[in-house]
């Protein structure tokens, strides 16, 4: 499986935005946006003066792939089904993304990070509707019952994620039962549910050219 493999940090400095890729260390001072807000690179501090309209749109491209952890071929394949379904290609690519199972395992709180959520379902460790699930970009659909496998509830990891979970705020399309570890797909995600600023418009210009 292809994945990113450098420093994740660099990542957020080339958006210029936090993209909460580390887990606790965003919301600290070891931040690299709260550190060294530059473009990595020998011309990082002139960079952001030339950006024009292809740019930008390449930008928000890069920013939301790079938030949610995909690489392009995959992203790129969301877009085409985003495209073929009816209504609006943006929302409905946002959608898609919010529905693959390392994110859902991510809002449920059992992950510091998404990258740490897809490592975790690639161990095995969760079951949706009773079968075994380790393939991260699988897509919940309403109904479907996402839980920590019951030999897993015991390692120190999920007894320390479970410890913090009160204070956790879930997307109102999933119903966490935090006792349990598990969650409940209520609805479709809606385009409101997605909490970080993302232009998907300048996706579909990009992608449309």
């Amino acid at each position: 499986m292809a994945r990113y493999t450098g420093p994740s940090c660099r990542q957020c400095r080339r958006e210029g935005v936090k993209l909460f890729l580390k887990g606790d260390r965003c919301f600290s001072d070891k931040c690299a946006i709260a550190r060294r807000n530059i473009i990595p690179g020998q011309h990082g501090t002139g960079r952001r003066m030339m950006i024009k309209e292809y740019g930008m749109q390449l930008r928000e491209k890069q920013k939301a792939k790079r938030y949610y952890g995909i690489l392009e071929k995959q992203f790129r394949n969301y877009f085409k089904k985003a495209d073929a379904k009816e209504g609006m290609t943006g929302e409905n690519l946002l959608v898609l993304i919010e529905r693959r199972l390392d994110n859902v395992v991510y809002r449920m709180g059992l992950a510091e990070s998404r990258t740490e959520a897809r490592q975790l379902v690639r161990h095995g460790h969760f079951i949706i509707n009773g079968n075994k699930a380790n393939v991260p970009s699988m897509l919940v659909k309403p109904g479907d019952v996402v839980v920590v496998k019951a030999s897993s509830k015991s390692a120190p990891k999920f007894k320390a994620l479970a410890e913090n979970l009160e204070g956790k705020l879930n997307p109102k399309w999933l119903t966490v039962d935090k006792a349990n570890l598990s969650a409940t797909v209520a609805t479709m995600p809606a385009r409101e549910d997605v909490d970080f600023e993302i232009q998907e418009h300048l996706i579909v210009e990009l992608y449309s050219k």
